[in-house]
């Protein structure tokens, strides 16, 4: 695994350690092209991220924020990027389906509100309301 070991210089570091567990992941778990082409941006490299899905969080710990994009599987060869809650109380928000991996990413780093991140440790109760 590329970057392995500058993830584990940080020991400390729950959004590294997260994203190490998620890379690790087998193939059956999580599209392993999704993992790394999120990976490979430092935007959302910067947030906490799940697995079986991408679901970003701008906090470590549970509840997680769920005011973010995330990318789900959409076929066996493309995804779709939603955001689960918006920040306004609005709902479910699509922002598009039928991406492929890298245009699934760019699309959750183009669509981060203002005040986004990096993840803070904690709960959400520690993160500012985003604009």
């Amino acid at each position: 695994m590329a970057d392995n070991d500058a993830l584990q210089t940080a020991p400390d570091d729950p959004v590294a350690a997260q994203w190490q567990l998620v890379r690790e992941k087998g193939g059956h778990l999580i599209d392993k092209t999704l993992v790394e082409a999120a990976y490979a941006n430092p935007v959302p490299r910067n947030l906490l991220v799940s697995h079986g899905s991408l679901q970003f969080s701008r906090c470590t710990r549970f509840p997680w924020s769920q005011d973010l994009p995330s990318i789900f599987p959409n076929g066996e060869w493309w995804f779709r990027v939603l955001r689960l809650y918006e920040p306004q109380g609005s709902g479910r928000e699509q922002i598009s389906s039928s991406v492929t991996a890298d245009e699934a990413v760019e699309l959750v780093a183009s669509h981060l509100p203002a005040g986004w991140g990096p993840a803070l440790d904690g709960t959400p109760d520690v993160l500012e309301p985003l604009t």
